[in-house]
């Protein structure tokens, strides 16, 4: 049987650096020591569990390692609520909150949240991480970040989700072209058109995709973009009309481009999610209360989003 007499945190924060780094040097700088503390904390490590945790010649965790690191980032996780919660024991929010949000709802609810934060929270320190839904959702797991807003229902056992709206799909075009002519167009319509779109594989054209091919229609493609701001950006320069959410279109000058809404397509759902398996700290439960603020006050001025909270 495994002895956990000795084992002690520094050790499962060097295995964690390890899996994150990839190798013992890049995990030694980046916890400012050198590779043979490193490679030391690891190997004493794996004495005390009698169990290999990496394999040394890919660097990869073993499965044995795997499973001790998921239950160290849950560690390492809990103990950072403890502190926050001390910090808070006078029901003053301090501490940090690690935020994760996808960059199109980040665009026009980030700057209000911080907003609010600083002005509740005065020493709340919050760290906001900016990525896609499946690098997010997998931070909430590991314990990384406390709180996500991604574009997806979740649907992991682990998670605890609420869809905070809905948005819509929309066309942006620029003024001139035929499209802008429309308020809306119907999916039939929109086969007469080149659209610019993000690539096959992406969850936004995946979902996009099987929603026309159910309708029969067919799209004409001008150019596939690999990432929905740089898909924007180029929309709102009039380089070509493009698909976009809703969010996307947030906080671009209305001079030179219109919206149009296309019927009869399913809105996409943006949800809130944290990890079930992990006691919130005090500074995630108010940063929970923040957003809902936010997107209820701002949610309703976007354009082509429904708030569901």
């Amino acid at each position: 049987m495994a002895s956990l007499k000795v084992m002690d945190l520094r050790q499962l924060n060097h295995l964690i650096a390890v899996a994150d780094h990839g190798s013992f040097s890049s995990a030694a700088r980046s916890l400012h020591t050198v590779q043979s503390n490193v490679s030391n904390h690891v190997a004493k490590l794996e004495r005390e569990l009698g169990t290999v945790l990496l394999d040394r010649r890919t660097m990869q965790p073993t499965p044995e390692g795997q499973a001790v690191i998921g239950r160290a980032r849950r560690i390492k996780a809990e103990i950072k609520a403890i502190s926050d919660d001390l910090l808070s024991i006078n029901e003053e929010v301090e501490g940090q909150v690690q935020i994760g949000c996808i960059g199109t709802t980040a665009r026009w609810i980030i700057t209000p949240l911080l907003e609010k934060l600083s002005k509740a929270f005065p020493s709340l320190q919050p760290r906001l991480i900016d990525a896609d839904t499946n690098s997010l959702t997998q931070k909430i797991l590991s314990g990384d970040i406390d709180l996500a807003i991604i574009n997806t229902p979740a649907m992991n056992a682990s998670l605890e989700s609420e869809t905070l709206f809905e948005e819509e799909k929309i066309i942006v075009a620029p003024v001139g072209h035929p499209l802008a002519e429309n308020e809306s167009i119907s999916l039939q319509d929109l086969s007469g058109y080149e659209l610019m779109m993000t690539p096959q594989g992406t969850f936004f054209r995946d979902s996009l995709d099987e929603e026309l091919s159910s309708a029969g229609v067919e799209m004409k493609i001008s150019a596939e973009i690999d990432g929905l701001r740089l898909l924007a950006s180029l929309a709102f320069q009039g380089h070509a009309p493009a698909i976009l959410p809703a969010s996307a279109v947030s906080g671009y000058p209305d001079d030179n481009w219109v919206l149009i809404r296309i019927n009869g397509l399913l809105k996409r759902p943006v949800t809130l999610i944290r990890n079930k398996r992990m006691t919130p700290s005090l500074p995630a439960r108010a940063t929970n209360e923040v957003i809902h603020e936010v997107v209820k006050e701002i949610g309703p001025n976007q354009p082509g989003i429904e708030v569901c909270i």
